[in-house]
Parts: structure tokens; sequence; C-alpha cells
């Protein structure tokens, strides 16, 4: 497993007679699974595990089908052996990523990343982020008063000043009493 794998994906379950298997995506865009073609595999938590410890696998092909993806692998040549791989875990190396746009930023770079406003009032840091349909929020974890409390900023233009990954930071135009 790379040190920078990043899980992307579930496989849910075999697909059709010939070892194909449909994958259930992390995020609603699924480029890293169509841009890499090298998984790395860790068994499901659940049942008895097909294998120990991860596993690298070559794909083949990916298409979306039916609001999933489905997926092939010379490896798995038949659906017992797709089946076997129901529930696995789907990790890509970070590098494998394709290189995002002007003001694109993968979640998985945004995490971590220290929160301060236009003042320099350290706001929190980002430890998730939630798709809300029109937009998408940091939820940004701070201690204040000895208490750690929770802190939603539209991610967003309207908000979001600039965003540094190399320094580890996002600056944004918001209150610590918003």
């Amino acid at each position: 497993m790379p040190a920078d794998a990043v899980e992307v994906g579930r496989i849910l379950d075999a697909w059709g007679v010939k070892g194909w298997f449909k994958v259930q995506a992390h995020s609603a865009s699924a480029e890293a699974l169509f841009s890499s073609r090298r998984w790395f595999l860790r068994a499901s938590e659940r049942g008895s595990p097909a294998f120990a410890g991860a596993r690298e696998m070559v794909i083949a092909q990916v298409r979306e089908h039916g609001g999933n993806l489905v997926a092939s692998s010379e490896a798995i040549a038949e659906r017992g052996a797709a089946e076997a791989l129901r529930g696995c875990r789907i990790f890509i190396s970070r590098s494998a990523f394709p290189k995002p746009g002007p003001d694109e930023f993968y979640w998985v770079d945004l995490i971590g990343l220290s929160v301060v406003n236009r003042e320099g009032v350290c706001l929190g840091e980002v430890k998730d982020l939630l798709a809300t349909g029109p937009q998408t929020v940091l939820v940004l974890h701070a201690a204040e008063n000895g208490q750690m409390m929770e802190r939603l900023i539209p991610f967003v233009s309207a908000y979001v000043d600039s965003v540094d990954l190399t320094g580890r930071r996002i600056v944004v135009d918001w209150q610590p009493d918003f």
C-alpha cells in the first residue's frame, strides 16, 4: 500500500459472470477511479476476508453503470472471484489523482488545514467537508475555553479568500462569533 493511499470507494458485489464487480465511489466525481489503473484493496472488516492485508489490483476497465461504477481486472476472471471481493475498500495513490483545475481542490487535501480569518484569528482546523447540494461546507474543529467546538463555513468564493496547500492554511472572511 503506498504511503499516500486515499480510500476512494468500496466493492459492492459481483456484476455479470465474467469477473466484473460493482464499485461504489465515495465521491460524486470519481475521476481518481477512472484515471488510475492500480487500485489497492483492503479486505472488508465484516465476514470472512478473502485475503489479509493489502492487495494491489491492476484494473483493465472502469465504466459507469446504473448510478455506480463497474470494473474489471485480468486477475479476476469469473464471478466467484469477484464475489469474494465484496466489501473490499479501494485505495488509490494520491499521486495518481488527476491534477485539479484552477481553484479546484480535492477534499483530502483540505483536511487538516488551519483556517484563519482576515484578521489572523484562528477559527479551527478542517476535520471534514459536507456536500450540501449547492455548495460544500468546511467542518472545523477548534478548542475554545477548554471545550471542543464545531464551526461550519461555506466553501465558496464569497467567504474563502485563499487556499494555500503548501502553507497548510485557508484564509476566510468569517468571524469567530458566527
